[in-house]
């Protein structure tokens, strides 16, 4: 089970992300309260192990744009959180190692979501951030065709009943680990990735597509 956790403002919180087992680390670039500037995200990133995909959130920036804060700060990876067409994310995925398409639960663009050529389909609430779920009965199959990154209010307390529900590629967390806007509580954070790998790679489970897939020769080493 692939665990980002996401909303990462401080080298602190980084670490003790990786420390815990994470899988990646987010850095919001769009509006929010847990918008970090590209300094912030270089200095952070410099710091992260090779093996843990650091990505960045960016919502409707054009894609030129997009590359070049990539470049600038080193992120490994982004997240398009806005309108995106097939034909940006095509463009950005063939400069950008590692690209995550986010969509709204419901939101009828999925009906085309085979024409995005991108490593993984997030599947978020109707309000990117808001911590709240959404009915997960309208992942539908999905997670059979393609990697579903599943986010939209998870926390420790439903992460396990939601990838029981789903059958997820992997889990994003944000507000749903931290013990304000921006700052994360390491016991949150801890149980929450202990309660995801319980769920996903528990005995005689097995995850849609294999984590480690992600870094083959087309992604991150």
């Amino acid at each position: 089970m692939f665990v980002k956790i996401c909303g990462i403002t401080n080298e602190a919180d980084a670490l003790m992300a990786v420390a815990m087992g994470a899988d990646a680390l987010g850095f919001v670039f769009a509006p929010s309260s847990r918008r970090v500037g590209p300094d912030d995200v270089r200095d952070i990133v410099r710091h992260v192990p090779d093996e843990v995909l650091t990505v960045g959130v960016f919502r409707d920036e054009s894609a030129q744009r997009i590359v070049e804060l990539v470049t600038s700060t080193g992120l490994g990876g982004v997240q398009l959180h806005g309108r995106e067409s097939p034909g940006e994310a095509t463009w950005i995925k063939a400069r950008v190692p590692f690209v995550v398409q986010a969509f709204a639960a419901g939101d009828p663009r999925l009906e085309r979501v085979d024409d995005y050529d991108v490593d993984a389909v997030l599947l978020d609430a109707a309000v990117p951030g808001s911590g709240t779920t959404f009915d997960w009965s309208l992942v539908g199959d999905l997670p059979r065709r393609r990697r579903v990154l599943l986010a939209g209010g998870l926390d420790p307390e439903n992460v396990a009943e939601a990838i029981r529900a789903v059958d997820p590629w992997g889990v994003d967390v944000s507000s749903g680990v931290e013990r304000g806007p921006g700052l994360k509580d390491v016991r949150r954070v801890r149980r929450f990735i202990a309660e995801a790998r319980a769920a996903g790679d528990g005995p005689g489970t097995e995850p849609s597509v294999d984590p480690p897939g992600i870094f083959d020769e087309a992604s991150p080493t």
